[in-house]
């Protein structure tokens, strides 16, 4: 799986690179976005609570084949 965001959704809360930074980052526009679109596995239990913990849902697990597996 591979994260991706929304960013219709992003308000910039920053939860996501707060809890995973090796992953998102927010950029000056205010919103976050993924660093890393192929984490190690090692980084996984982060990215994961980055997702539950996203207030606007903004997080997506996505399989490698496109389709969307997780939302936040």
């Amino acid at each position: 799986m591979k994260p991706t965001v929304d960013q219709e959704l992003c308000i910039g809360d920053g939860i996501c690179e707060d809890l995973s930074p090796e992953v998102f980052e927010l950029r000056d526009d205010g919103l976050a976005y993924v660093i890393d679109k192929d984490p190690d596995e090692s980084v996984w239990p982060t990215i994961k609570e980055a997702v539950d913990e996203c207030p606007t849902d903004a997080i997506i697990l996505e399989s490698y084949g496109g389709d969307e597996e997780v939302a936040a």
